[in-house]
């Protein structure tokens, strides 16, 4: 296996997209790092299912207050301007078409943009959680994934075999490996790891990666 992205540096990528002032959504699991890593000059705002809308960076180790805490029951502080509401105004403010940006993990993705990111298997969570509203309620919907599974085999698709999340909504993947968008039902390539071959990529996405103009280099910082 070629030398792959962390998930720190995944989410720095995926930060990077991020308009100032958007009202953004970060799932559980790797894209919850998105929210360290705002570029200079840009300052988007959090939302959270469980009800805080700007919220700010995580406590330091020793510092948390557990009743400030996120959908992903990690902790966060306050800054001026945070709000907090009840959780079935939250989903309002998802349902209703406020939020800008939603960045969630996966499973799989199809070249179709379906999306499959919950199980009930032996180590899967009890039920979807807010991740179906989220991915028809905002105006973009993003991914961060490894590109492979832990043994392998491709996480990018031509269909998904595991319960869908969501239908035709994901239209940008930030992998390990590269930065695929989803067009007219199809993966289009935008970046990939400097030292891998098209061809290397190919074999390890179980789709067609179509190619439109240059390629760019994903470059990334030590992190």
């Amino acid at each position: 296996m070629t030398a792959k992205l962390s998930p720190t540096q995944m989410a720095w990528r995926a930060a990077q997209d991020i308009e100032d002032g958007a009202y953004v959504n970060l799932g559980i699991g790797f894209p919850e790092m998105v929210a360290k890593f705002q570029p200079p000059g840009k300052q988007a705002i959090f939302h959270t299912e469980n009800g805080i809308l700007g919220f700010g960076e995580a406590p330091k180790p020793g510092e948390e207050d557990w009743d400030l805490i996120n959908a992903g029951k990690k902790a966060v502080t306050i800054k001026p301007g945070t709000a907090f509401f009840h959780h079935a105004d939250s989903f309002a403010m998802v349902r209703g078409g406020h939020l800008d940006v939603a960045i969630l993990g996966a499973y799989e993705v199809a070249e179709t943009g379906d999306l499959a990111n919950w199980s009930t298997g032996p180590k899967g969570v009890p039920a979807v959680g807010g991740a179906m509203d989220l991915v028809h309620g905002a105006k973009r919907v993003a991914v961060i994934t490894d590109h492979v599974t832990k043994d392998g085999k491709p996480k990018l698709l031509q269909r998904c075999s595991l319960p869908l999340t969501g239908v035709g909504c994901v239209t940008r993947v930030y992998s390990s490996l590269a930065v695929i968008d989803i067009q007219d039902g199809h993966f289009v390539l935008r970046e990939k790891l400097p030292g891998l071959g098209l061809d290397d990529l190919q074999a390890l996405t179980g789709a067609t990666l179509h190619v439109e103009g240059d390629i760019g280099d994903l470059n990334v910082p030590e992190l």
